[in-house]
């Protein structure tokens, strides 16, 4: 099924919101909302631009968008063209009518109009009736619900103009897409465009680029990051805070090649299952090659080098691993959505009885991690068996319990996603809520019944016999590059001093305090601060506002008063002026900032 197909998944929503909680009634009323504000749009549209064709426009989670076909396509000062009419269209408080017509009579009024997407959605459904909704001389395929009249749609704002193929196939004509947004109150939307306005300051690509941290180029491949300096240290932040972690709660660390046979991918499944998002093979000595999408297989062949012991386990198995997976030119986005990234991969093989335990840990493990990097809203998302699975119902509930009993332990509020986990096993989701109450899909823990199967895994019981071991992939971060991209976002690229890759900027005000500040520079360096010198013939005023800039947490400035003295004039960027010290005691202070995770 086609995702954003309007006529029928998006209204499977609908039909599902219908029957939830009081609770969600607002819901309902927004994306009802949303939905006619679409079909308002598409009537302006299709008033201002003659011979404009219809595809599909739903409801969406921050707003709505509709796909034209119209090969002139529209620019961003046609929105405003658009609105306009839109208003004219509100004022006119012109009702929304709903009609069911046998499924012949739906073709013969959009064969008329000329709408050809309508009439190759109408074909696909299996029903002898189809419902359409119109409002004046506007008609659409549609299931609803609706607002009343137009006139209910009041607060709503056109956000942008892009490209998308005819249902996600690049094999399909190209489209012209216009996103909106629409709110129950004036105030809520303007909420929304100030959010929007922020997060365009924070976005992590305008950011990667003002503070020097990464790149991202066609020249040599698109959705391949080349983290610079600077990114590069708050990577090794983030690395080394991992691995110390992961080695204090009895992870033990792999490494695992970039490419394996394909018979390794055969027996996975992911030839099968996940072809079409890996890359050509490559041939070595006569066999094929892959470049490998994930690292599980590999952490599996380490656990089948040897036979297991039940007194082996649990094993909790860890790997920064990269991997390639293919992605659509149209969708790739900064460090979001990208070709290659690094994977903070983890793998739980542990017995039936130890189950509860590991997962309870892992979730443990997992939120203190969070809260480490400044992320304190956090919600789990679990979905369970769905109707088509492999593995024994036991193992199912004993591994649903577990998570179930995690969460509860861990005092989390978790949204129950009934049969909606994967057919190898059920999991949990952790989604973060970052600085501008965005929430972001992170950390996995997923069972798989699936693998262990398909590589025979086996350990030994104290019966002396084989059993199978309950196995679980757990993804923290996620991915370095989304984490990172997402990190950037949260602070806006003011990092907390730990994370910054230049926690202190050294400013000279003339060349006479040159050597001084090299020596300086030495002892914070040799203490584990990243600390950078400004020596340049500028004046002091032009080397702060620089500094400033670049979020330097700490400007140390050093003129012929402190170089006599062996001081050095300490400038917090959160603070302001603290003074004078000597660089010992700044040294002290930093690096208790660094230690606080401050």
């Amino acid at each position: 099924m086609f995702k954003s197909d309007s006529y029928t998944s998006t209204h499977k929503r609908f039909d599902t919101l219908i029957m939830t909680e009081k609770g969600d009634e607002n819901l309902l009323k927004l994306e009802t909302l949303r939905h006619s504000a679409a079909h308002v749009m598409a009537d302006a549209v299709k008033r201002l631009f003659p011979g404009v064709k219809l595809a599909i426009g739903p409801a969406i989670e921050d707003g709505f968008y509709y796909d034209f076909d119209y090969p002139k396509g529209f620019s961003t000062e046609d929105l405003s063209k658009i609105e306009a009419e839109m208003k004219n269209i509100i004022a006119a408080a012109i009702p929304f009518e709903r009609r069911e017509v046998p499924k012949k009579e739906a073709r013969e009024i959009f064969e008329k109009m000329g709408e050809k997407y309508k009439l190759e959605l109408i074909d696909e459904l299996n029903s002898d009736t189809v419902t359409i909704y119109r409002h004046g001389d506007f008609v659409d395929l549609c299931r609803g619900p609706h607002v009343s009249n137009t006139r209910d749609v009041k607060a709503f704002k056109l956000l942008k103009v892009a490209g998308a193929y005819w249902r996600g196939d690049e094999k399909n004509p190209q489209l012209n897409r216009i996103y909106g947004t629409a709110f129950l109150s004036k105030k809520e939307l303007e909420d929304y465009l100030s959010m929007l306005e922020e997060a365009a300051k924070r976005d992590h690509r305008k950011l990667g680029t003002a503070l020097d941290l990464f790149s991202t180029m066609d020249e040599y491949g698109a959705g391949l990051i080349l983290w610079h300096p600077k990114g590069g240290r708050i990577r090794d932040a983030i690395e080394t805070f991992w691995k110390q972690e992961h080695y204090r709660n009895g992870y033990d660390i792999l490494y695992t090649p970039h490419i394996g046979r394909k018979t390794l991918w055969e027996t996975s499944g992911h030839l099968d299952f996940y072809r079409d998002s890996m890359y050509s093979p490559m041939d070595i000595d006569g066999n094929d090659y892959f470049i490998k999408p994930m690292n599980c297989p590999f952490h599996i062949m380490v656990y089948k080098s040897r036979m297991r012991s039940y007194r082996d386990l649990p094993l909790r198995w860890a790997e920064l691993g990269t991997v390639y997976r293919y992605e659509k030119s149209g969708v790739l986005h900064g460090l979001l959505r990208v070709r290659g990234f690094t994977q903070d991969d983890a793998h739980i093989i542990c017995t039936p009885e130890q189950i509860e335990d590991e997962i309870r840990e892992v979730l443990r493990f997992s939120l203190f991690m969070w809260k480490s990097f400044g992320f304190t809203n956090i919600k789990a998302y679990l979905a369970t068996r769905p109707e088509k699975a492999v593995g024994e119902p036991e193992r199912w509930e004993k591994a649903i319990t577990a998570l179930k009993n995690a969460a509860t332990a861990e005092k989390m509020d978790y949204e129950l996603d009934q049969g909606g986990g994967a057919f190898y096993g059920p999991k949990i989701d952790l989604k973060v809520k970052d600085a501008l109450g965005r929430e972001w899909q992170m950390t996995t823990i997923q069972f798989d019944f699936n693998l262990p199967e398909r590589f025979d895994m086996s350990y030994i019981g104290a019966d002396g016999q084989k059993h199978r071991p309950f196995m679980v992939h757990r993804a923290l971060l996620g991915s370095l590059e989304r984490f990172f991209g997402v990190l950037v976002e949260h602070y806006a690229g003011d990092f907390p001093v730990w994370l910054a890759p230049v926690q202190a900027t050294l400013l000279t005000i003339t060349d006479d305090q040159i050597p001084f500040a090299k020596k300086i520079r030495n002892d914070l360096k040799a203490s584990g601060v990243r600390a950078e010198l400004d020596d340049r013939n500028e004046k002091l005023g032009l080397k702060i506002r620089e500094a400033e800039l670049q979020k330097t947490p700490y400007m140390l400035v050093i003129g012929a008063k402190e170089a006599a003295a062996n001081l050095v004039a300490v400038r917090s960027r959160k603070k302001g002026d603290l003074g004078q010290m000597p660089v010992d005691r700044f040294i002290e202070m930093i690096t208790k900032d660094i230690g606080d995770k401050s």
